[in-house]
């Protein structure tokens, strides 16, 4: 139904701290994702919102609007890292000012839920944050609220680091919510909070698969992605439990990530392929939200049986790889492929170029099998393989070598 007025969002305490997030009067438990793709299958797969970095116009909250969803439109706040100078106070007025405009421009946008102040802006250099960080980001808060005091603002975190969250607490009491970006430490927030004397709401910003600095590495560094099998479970796992351990405290949660991306892999964080195939990542989401499991679940690759797998081997060698399919109603378009290891990692989700691609090395054979040449040229490298249903669903897997 269209609402020719803005929605108005509120926060209703409740019994032993705990909140309601109120839209118009209804409670609402946010079932979001981060990104913006893919309005009207997040609809009918029970999700209800998404959210967005950075909001410069109203088409995503139209696109939203549309298919009944309600946003957590991002306000972009300058990093450090990136070069933001928050004692260089002409270009934080300029950002404010920046900022008040969006919010100008947007307030009154019947599908806007909150304001997302910022993403980890507190950067990684120092654990506790930076003081003039955290007391920009209340100026930021207090003036958004003065212009719209119908949406409440979220700014965001990266992790429960209890120092971190003591500087929230003590620098930035104008933030309604606290949004939280987490993976493997998800589990940790709430008792986090409690000790670092938090008591606002919370949101589950961003998790999905375990991070890339979470997991079991090769001897030369290479991470070891999660199967699609093993992301379903932690996708389902974490929605499930933090909003368990957190009732009335966790307002909702924000899977990632709704598209795809390069970090570490082209395949590591994204909920669809490249090519636009859902995953498994998105059917655990739909389960969680409706309890329902998918009617067209997307396929499983389970592993490889390869001697080539986080092995070292010489230039020139062959292997043969098998791979371990699920079960699928369809038949599957298998893709190999192999791709150096990234050497252009970056943090905080910043922008990562694609690896250069070595699949002339790689050559299908019969059944679920490839024979690999491992290239002439000594460094660390993945195969991948994507395998597609034909009917919109697909999996990725991969696995590091060495040659030396």
């Amino acid at each position: 139904m269209h609402l020719a007025h803005p929605s108005v969002v509120s926060l209703a305490p409740g019994p032993q701290a705990s909140w309601s997030l109120l839209r118009n009067g209804s409670p609402l438990t946010i079932r979001g994702v981060g990104g913006a793709g893919r309005p009207d299958l997040l609809a009918a797969l029970g999700g209800n919102a998404f959210r967005t970095w950075h909001t410069e116009d109203s088409r995503v909250l139209d696109e939203a609007h549309a298919e009944g969803l309600v946003v957590m439109a991002g306000l972009s706040v300058g990093h450090e890292r990136h070069g933001f100078d928050y004692t260089d106070l002409a270009r934080v007025e300029r950002q404010r000012v920046d900022l008040l405009c969006i919010v100008r421009a947007l307030k009154d946008h019947p599908a806007l839920l909150v304001w997302g102040l910022g993403n980890e802006t507190e950067g990684f250099e120092r654990p506790e944050g930076n003081p003039l960080v955290w007391r920009e980001l209340d100026t930021l808060a207090r003036l958004i609220k003065e212009e719209d005091p119908l949406h409440p603002v979220c700014t965001v975190i990266a992790g429960p680091g209890e120092k971190k969250l003591a500087s929230f607490q003590r620098y930035c009491p104008h933030v309604d919510i606290l949004g939280v970006n987490a993976y493997g430490d998800a589990h940790l927030i709430p008792d986090a909070l409690e000790r670092a004397g938090v008591t606002r709401p919370f949101l589950l910003t961003e998790f999905g698969p375990t991070g890339h600095w979470e997991v079991r590495q090769t001897p030369w560094g290479a991470p070891i992605e999660p199967a699609g099998h093993e992301k379903f479970r932690t996708y389902l796992q974490t929605h499930r439990d933090i909003m368990a351990r957190a009732p009335g405290r966790c307002l909702g949660t924000f899977a990632f990530l709704w598209g795809h991306k390069q970090e570490v892999t082209p395949t590591w964080y994204g909920m669809f392929l490249p090519s636009g195939e859902k995953t498994p990542a998105v059917d655990a989401m739909a389960l969680a939200w409706t309890g329902a499991k998918a009617a067209d679940p997307s396929p499983h690759i389970l592993g490889f049986d390869s001697p080539l797998a986080e092995a070292t081997v010489a230039p020139g060698s062959v292997h043969e790889i098998l791979a371990r399919l699920s079960p699928s109603a369809a038949p599957l378009e298998l893709d190999w492929r192999i791709l150096e290891e990234s050497s252009d990692r970056r943090i905080g989700g910043d922008p990562e170029r694609v690896p250069p691609d070595w699949s002339r090395c790689v050559r299908p054979l019969a059944g679920n099998r490839c024979r690999v040449s491992a290239p002439e040229t000594p460094g660390a490298y993945r195969l991948f393989l994507y395998a597609r249903d034909g009917r919109g669903g697909g999996v990725a897997a991969n696995f590091p070598f060495r040659v030396a």
